[in-house]
């Protein structure tokens, strides 16, 4: 916790830095574990323990008298089935998996704040980890499913494939998006950190109950309207380079 694992609210040392943990040697390199692992590893294990409890309460769940926790769960899945559902449409069964696992992850990660963790997503090696794997769904599902007179086609557009002029331009637009993808959510939720982190530093003595109005926006509405965003545009981009329902 003394490495920066909790944001730091001293009015002697505002701190919302990365800080190395544990070093590990790697072939002869010294690598750390950083806050950023931490967190990320906190998140990832209250996420197995949530769906090991969700699966063994649903194995013995009735389906005459659901109690609190199955509404919960249902209604947890029902909702991201038809986010995914109404975005991807026919491809919605193949991705509603993945959608849910980044949906529930970036959310988690964003509100983690709310319980004195760096949030993950304040670190930008794990927002363009995210945008990384999005890139390549995006163009092994366009590879897949489009022909590569199509790829070519679209990639010339809007100017007859035989005056590839506008492909540049076009390239430049694909390698764009996991930049894109990755500051967005990156820039919002470090910034959140950042004023949240000043707040409790710079006015301790009198930030003992009016910072949670700021939590509640920037840790829950802003976290849940970045991690929609998020998985919108996934899921946009992804439905595009499978092709048309037709």
């Amino acid at each position: 916790m003394n490495q920066g694992i909790l944001l730091s609210s001293s009015s002697d040392n505002i701190d919302f830095m990365i800080h190395g943990i544990i070093p590990v040697n790697f072939f002869g390199h010294e690598v750390w574990i950083t806050t950023s692992h931490a967190c990320i590893l906190i998140v990832m294990l209250l996420m197995v323990v949530f769906a090991f409890v969700a699966n063994r309460k649903l194995k013995k769940a009735s389906p005459d008298k659901p109690d609190a926790f199955q509404n919960v769960i249902e209604l947890i899945v029902e909702m991201l089935d038809n986010m995914v559902k109404g975005t991807m449409g026919k491809w919605a069964p193949k991705f509603v998996n993945y959608i849910s696992t980044i949906f529930i992850f970036i959310l988690m990660s964003n509100i983690s704040g709310l319980f004195g963790l760096r949030p993950p997503t304040a670190d930008y090696g794990t927002t363009l980890a995210l945008a990384l794997i999005t890139f390549c769904m995006i163009h092994f599902n366009k590879i897949k499913h489009q022909s590569p007179k199509t790829i070519w086609t679209d990639m010339c557009s809007p100017l007859p494939p035989w005056l590839p002029l506008w492909a540049p331009i076009n390239i430049i637009s694909d390698i764009a998006v996991p930049i894109s993808l990755s500051l967005r959510l990156f820039a919002n939720v470090l910034s959140g950190t950042v004023i949240m982190a000043l707040v409790y530093g710079l006015l301790r003595i009198i930030a003992l109950a009016w910072p949670s109005v700021l939590h509640v926006y920037f840790d829950l509405f802003s976290g849940a309207i970045q991690t929609y965003v998020f998985c919108m545009l996934t899921m946009t981009y992804v439905t595009q380079a499978c092709g048309s329902e037709e």
